[in-house]
Order: structure tokens, then C-alpha cells, then sequence
């Protein structure tokens, strides 16, 4: 009875759903198709979406309301274009760490600038948490590390260990154990200060750079963020050049025991598993041998692996975008050239800071009239992501295929394809240049997410034609099905970096040095293939749909390595199996449908915190927020469910939580950066993908499949008739 009072409640809340305020609805005209719930989901929630002056008494009037906040969505989109080269870029916020770090450089290099000083301190006194810490996403637990590096920039700011705000930090940094607990990114950096003992650092002597491409362990065997981070840490190491600083600056006071009573083999990350034999223990023995090493090292071999590691971190430098096209590498590229003896005038310095800078993010405050502005460092820029997505969201929207924002956006990502050979090189030799990055510019280290967003916005474009006909689409398609590893999944950057191992050495403690296939990746290049007009006949689908059910979490679910989390690799999955043709009435499917609906938060939204990377039992758990509840509704509408209540309550929500200007408010990072370590918050999120979802649903019901689906059956017509 309990439960057929939840169905009935569902009913109510869906059929008297919500749309702007002020709007009146017209008589109903006509009988839409009856909606029924999914018997999938064992213990719907009964709902709570209270209205808030938004009533409809009519499936008509939640059709114009549903037209109404796609109006208002594109016409703000279409206004964020770039008037000039037409792409779409948006704020990629993600934690007080790279702010604390860009203090830190300027410290280090002796171009403290007080103007930024204070706006960037500003910005660190208002994100600290009331318990002292600080965390690394909204509405997370205190992060040692970042809390370290925070009280660190601000001593350094000038800060006394007595104000108020720096008493809270330290209190709450030695509850959590102190500086030794910190990652090793942030003993390294306090290493440069001298404000760590190298001995408590895993060593990273040059000379692995030397080692063959063909040996086990290379600098190619890591991901791609991994390398351009590592190299100029090969130099840093190897010179070991620190900024003095006052003691008044220094930070002893955040070590539990005494500094110099410290037993750094007995403190993370040189912590040994108890297991008396493990990789972990064998690395930790490695290291020893290493710091061995350091003290005689063989000094023509020393200044060989420097000098290798020199050109190749000079090589990557030459783009707009600096080493890697993000942040901290393109920091860590500076104090690799100081320890070189490059002096801070020198031309490549000066550009560095320039892409720095260019990173800064300033926000205008006044109060009582005086100026309170903050400034904070994103990682780095995204718009051929950003443009990527609002094409495919202003495609599904309806715009003509030919409208000139289109157009204009689709000219300006064909200008960033790549055209030379990058890294991906040694992992897929057999690849030719053709994919799309993520920034302005990074011509050396195109992904495969990028490529495969890119592909499909445009296949889209030009669907009348075989895809082979376009060049930028052929090669751009090529590149990414080259990229596929040998398990049949894709990772980012390259084809089958996935010796796991690695996470175990010293340096890794923050898990993320891999960059392995990955069932979203996975699902976007699926999709790029059903958009292309392939089915599952194709050679790269076959070992694809094996990878992802051997993906397939116990529930249903898939996990999300760019977003969060399972909502995110679950969405990707499910759209990249209906493009492909896959049957989307099979079990597997039905217990990702399963596994959604039994997630929908009371409001009629979905959310997931950042939570479930480190604790599995938060998956699909979190407060609702847009872009998730649209990745959600995406998932249930290419799953086949559009006459869901989950879908219904889910479209609901949306519409209720719309702002008036179009957007969508969303403080919550639902980016992923490394699991478990580094989050994005991406503005544009909140942004086009409810603006696709809504879109999406809009065509379902009133036509009975989306605009992706009849531009598929479009391209594959090209196909069949080229």
C-alpha cells in the first residue's frame, strides 16, 4: 500500500509539473502518449519537488514551458559566443592549491606582485572552511595538502601565525597529522623553500629520461600529464635550487614531532604495507638504493640525462599554451629553467609567466566601497571542450545545420586540428595526426575525448555527405580509432598506458600517474562511430562492447574517470552503446536504467558527490545538481525510457531550477580531474548539457527519437549510397 501510494504521489508531482512563473497554460488540445513507470527501479522515492510559482495543469503547458527554457538557454549560449573566431569558453575552476602554488612561484622568483598578492589572499581567506581547513571541492571534508600549501602562501603573503584565521589552519593541520601527511607535490614544493628535507622526498634522478622507450619503465609509459609534469622535476631534483625565506615565513610549526626529529623512512610516502612481500615494499627498497645513487652519481651520465631533459622540455614549450598546456607543469617548466641558470629577464621565462597569467581569474567585489576584488589560477583553458559540446547541444536544440553559429564554431575547431606528430607517437605508431586537444593550443598532446566530441559536432553538420569526404572529420576519425588500446577500450592521450603498477613507486601516491582505458572514453568514441554511420559491424565495436561489460559495476553502473562519477560514466556508456546500434532492451542495459532511476534524489534531480571516488558507497549519491540530473536524463532517453516518471520528474526539475537568464546555477564540481585528488568545476557544464538534456526529451516526445538519431539514420544513408 506504501508503495502505491509513492506511485500515486510520483503521478501528481509529474503530471502537475512545474514551468516558469507568470506563464499560463492554454487548453489542452490534444492527448499526449500516457507516461508509465519503469517497473525497473524496486523502491521509487516518493517526490518532494515543491513548485515554486511555476504550475502547470496540463501536458500542453509543460510543452511551451519546455519551449520556453530552451529559448531563453539558446539565446544566452549563442550570446557567449566569441563574436570574432566563434568558439565558446567558460571558467574551469578547481581548488585553492593553484593559487597557493602561483604565490609561491612569484615568491620563488622574485616578482611579487602586491596588487595580485592581495586579491589572491583575499580569495584564500574566503574559501577557508569555518573548521580551519581548506578542501579541494565544494562542500568537501579539509584537505591536508591543500590546507598545507594555503598556510604556507599565506605566511609567505605575510600573514602572522597569530591571526585568527592562520590559529584555525594550523590547529586543523596538525589534527590531521601535520605537513609529513601532506602528498608529495606539496613536500616538494616546500622543499624548494626549504621547508621539507629532500631525504622525505621519493628520488627522481634525471638519468630516467635515458631509459630506452623499449625498457618496462619509461617517461612514456605514464600518462601524458604525468610526463610533462615529471621531466622538469627531473631537472628541479637534480639541482635542488631553494629560495630563502625568513624563519618568521617558515611553517615548523605545522610538524607534529619536531622537524629535526623527523624519521622521514617512517612517514608517508615511504610507509611500508604490512604484507612482508608487495610491489609497494619492493619500490619503497628502490628508493633507498636511489638516494644511494643521488649522493655518487656518475657525472657524465648526470649531465647527459640534463641536458636530454632539457631539450625535451624546451621542445614542448615552443606552443602559445606553455609545457602541456596546463598548470602546475607549466609552473614546474620555470623553476626547471631558473635551476638551469636561466635568468628570471630570459625571454622563455617571461613567456611562461605570460600563459600563467593568462590563467588568472579576477573576481570584482566591493564593500562599503572599497575594493575586495579576489583573484584565483585555473588549471587551464577549455574551450575546444567547451565548443565541442554547445555545437552538439544547438544541433539537438534544432538550429539549421547551416545557421552561422554553426558554422562559425565548426570553422574555428577545424582550425585546431592537429597536424604534427605528438607523444601518442611511441604508444601508436602506426596513428597519423588528425585529433583535437582541449586549450587554445597544445599540438602536442591531442585526447581522444576532445577528438571524438569534435568528430561527432561535425559529422552532424554534414551528414548528407559520406564522412570519408571530409577531410578534417576522416582524419580526426582515423587518429582516434588508432588510439584504441588492446583490451578494446580508450584511454585519454595514449593507446594502452595502463601499467598499474606504476601507482605503487613513492612518487604515485596520488594514484593518477596512468592514463588507462576508461569506460566513458569509451562510450564518447561509440558514439562517434553510430554518428559516423557505423553500426556494430565495425571492427572497433566487438572488443569495445566487451571492455565495457567487463567494466560493468555489480549494480548496473559504469564508472566515470572525467566526471562525476558513475552518473557520468553511466551516461557515457548508455549514449555510446544506442549510437552504435546496440540492443538497448538487453539485461545489462536494463540494469544501468535500473541503477538511475533507483538514484534520483527527491527533487526530481540527480547528484553525485566526490565522495564516491574514495568510498564506492556514494556512487550516484549527492546533493542534485544540473549537469548530473542531465547526464541522467540523457543516459534513462538513450536507454528508451523517455516516458518515464524518472525522466518526466527529471525535466522537471530542470525547468524549475532554471534562472532567468537561461542558465542554470551549479557551485558544485562535477569535473574530474585524478580521482580522488584533483576536481573541476566547469562553468560551461551547468550550462549546455541541461540545455541538451531538455532538448533531447523535447524531441522524444514530440517526435519520437532526437535530432542525433536522425542525423545518424542520415549519415548512414550517405554511407550506404557512397
Amino acid at each position: 500500500m506504501d508503495l502505491f501510494k509513492n506511485i500515486l504521489g510520483r503521478l501528481s508531482d509529474s503530471f502537475f509539473s512545474s514551468v516558469p512563473a507568470g506563464f499560463k497554460p492554454r487548453p489542452l488540445k490534444r492527448k499526449n502518449p500516457s507516461l508509465k513507470l519503469v517497473s525497473l527501479n524496486p523502491n521509487p522515492k516518493s517526490a518532494s519537488e515543491s513548485p515554486q510559482g511555476r504550475t502547470a495543469h496540463s501536458t500542453v503547458g509543460h510543452a511551451e514551458a519546455l519551449e520556453d527554457a530552451l529559448q531563453r538557454s539558446e539565446a544566452w549560449l549563442i550570446e557567449q559566443q566569441d563574436p570574432v573566431e566563434g568558439f565558446w569558453v567558460e571558467e574551469l575552476e578547481a581548488d585553492t592549491t593553484l593559487t597557493s602554488e602561483y604565490l609561491m612561484l612569484r615568491r620563488y622568483l622574485g616578482l611579487v606582485d602586491p596588487v595580485r598578492e592581495a586579491k589572491a589572499v583575499r580569495y584564500l581567506q574566503h574559501t577557508q572552511l569555518e573548521e580551519g581547513g581548506w578542501p579541494i571541492y565544494t562542500g568537501g571534508p579539509m584537505d591536508i595538502s591543500a590546507s598545507v600549501k594555503a598556510y604556507f602562501a599565506l605566511k609567505l603573503a605575510g600573514l602572522s601565525q597569530e591571526e585568527p584565521c592562520m590559529r584555525r589552519a594550523r590547529e586543523a593541520i596538525l589534527s590531521k597529522g601535520g605537513v609529513v601527511s601532506a602528498n608529495v607535490f606539496t613536500k616538494i614544493t616546500l622543499a624548494l623553500f626549504g621547508q621539507y628535507d629532500w631525504q622525505g622526498i621519493p628520488s627522481m634522478p634525471p638519468e630516467i629520461i635515458l631509459a630506452p622507450k623499449r625498457f618496462y619503465f619509461n617517461i612514456y609509459a605514464v600518462s601524458y600529464w604525468s610526463r610533462v609534469v615529471i621531466v622538469p622535476l627531473l631537472i628541479i631534483f637534480a639541482h635542488r635550487q631553494v629560495c630563502e625565506i625568513s624563519p618568521e615565513e617558515g611553517i615548523d610549526e605545522l610538524f607534529v614531532t619536531p622537524r629535526d626529529q623527523v624519521q622521514y623512512r617512517a612517514e608517508p610516502p615511504f610507509k611500508k604495507d604490512r604484507a612482508l612481500i608487495s610491489w609497494r615494499n619492493f619500490f619503497v627498497w628502490v628508493d633507498r638504493i636511489l638516494k644511494i645513487y643521488e649522493r655518487y652519481p656518475i657525472a657524465a651520465l648526470r649531465n647527459k640525462a640534463i641536458k636530454k631533459a632539457e631539450a625535451w622540455m624546451l621542445e614542448r614549450m615552443q606552443g602559445d599554451g606553455g609545457i602541456g598546456a596546463i598548470y602546475p607543469a607549466m609552473a614546474n617548466s620555470v623553476f626547471a629553467l631558473r635551476a638551469l641558470g636561466y635568468p628570471t629577464t630570459h625571454p622563455l621565462i617571461a613567456k611562461a609567466l605570460r600563459e600563467i597569467e593568462a590563467l588568472e581569474v579576477e573576481t570584482p567585489m566591493t564593500e562599503n566601497g572599497q575594493c575586495l576584488d579576489r583573484l584565483h589560477l585555473q588549471p587551464c583553458h577549455s574551450p575546444v571542450w567547451d565548443t565541442a559540446l554547445t555545437l552538439n547541444t544547438l544541433i539537438e536544440r534544432g538550429l539549421p545545420l547551416d545557421h552561422p553559429v554553426l558554422m562559425k564554431g565548426a570553422a574555428w575547431l577545424r582550425s585546431c586540428q592537429t597536424s604534427s606528430v605528438g607523444d601518442w607517437i611511441v604508444s601508436s605508431p602506426s596513428a597519423k595526426p588528425g585529433g583535437w586537444y582541449f586549450q587554445f593550443e597544445n599540438e602536442w598532446y591531442p585526447d581522444v575525448d576532445d577528438t571524438a566530441a569534435v568528430v561527432t559536432a561535425l559529422t552532424k553538420l554534414a551528414c548528407q555527405h559520406p564522412a570519408e569526404s571530409d577531410a578534417a572529420i576522416r582524419r580526426g576519425s582515423r587518429w582516434a580509432l588508432a588510439m584504441q588500446s588492446s583490451n578494446g577500450g580508450w584511454g585519454a592521450y595514449d593507446k594502452d598506458n595502463d601499467r598499474l603498477i606504476f601507482n605503487k613507486i613513492p612518487f604515485a601516491d596520488h594514484q593518477a600517474l596512468l592514463d588507462p582505458p576508461t569506460a566513458d572514453l569509451t562510450g564518447r568514441c561509440l558514439e562517434m562511430l553510430g554518428t559516423l554511420g557505423y553500426d556494430t559491424s565495425h571492427p572497433a565495436v566487438a572488443p569495445a562492447l566487451q571492455f565495457l561489460r567487463n567494466e560493468q559495476e555489480a549494480d548496473g553502473s559504469w564508472y566515470g574517470r572525467w566526471g562525476v562519477n558513475y552518473l557520468y560514466g553511466t551516461w557515457c556508456v548508455l549514449a555510446g552503446l544506442e549510437a552504435i546500434g546496440e540492443d538497448m532492451s538487453s539485461p545489462w542495459i536494463h540494469r544501468a536504467v535500473a541503477w538511475l532511476e533507483s538514484k534520483q534524489n527527491v527533487d526530481g534531480g540527480w547528484g553525485e558527490s566526490c565522495l564516491s571516488y574514495a568510498d564506492p558507497s556514494w556512487a550516484g549519491e549527492g546533493e542534485s545538481t544540473a549537469s548530473q540530473t542531465a547526464w541522467a536524463i540523457m543516459a534513462l532517453l538513450a536507454a528508451g525510457v523517455a516516458d518515464s516518471l524518472s525522466v518526466v520528474r527529471g525535466v522537471n526539475y530542470l525547468l524549475r531550477c532554471q534562472q532567468d537568464d537561461g542558465t542554470w546555477d551549479e557551485p558544485f564540481h562535477t569535473g574530474t580531474g585524478f580521482p580522488r585528488v584533483f576536481y573541476l568545476r566547469y562553468h560551461g557544464y551547468s550550462k549546455y548539457f541541461p540545455m541538451w538534456a531538455l532538448a533531447m526529451y523535447r524531441n522524444v516526445r514530440s517526435h519520437g527519437r532526437t535530432r542525433a538519431t536522425e542525423l545518424r539514420h542520415a549519415a548512414q544513408l550517405a554511407r550506404s549510397q557512397s
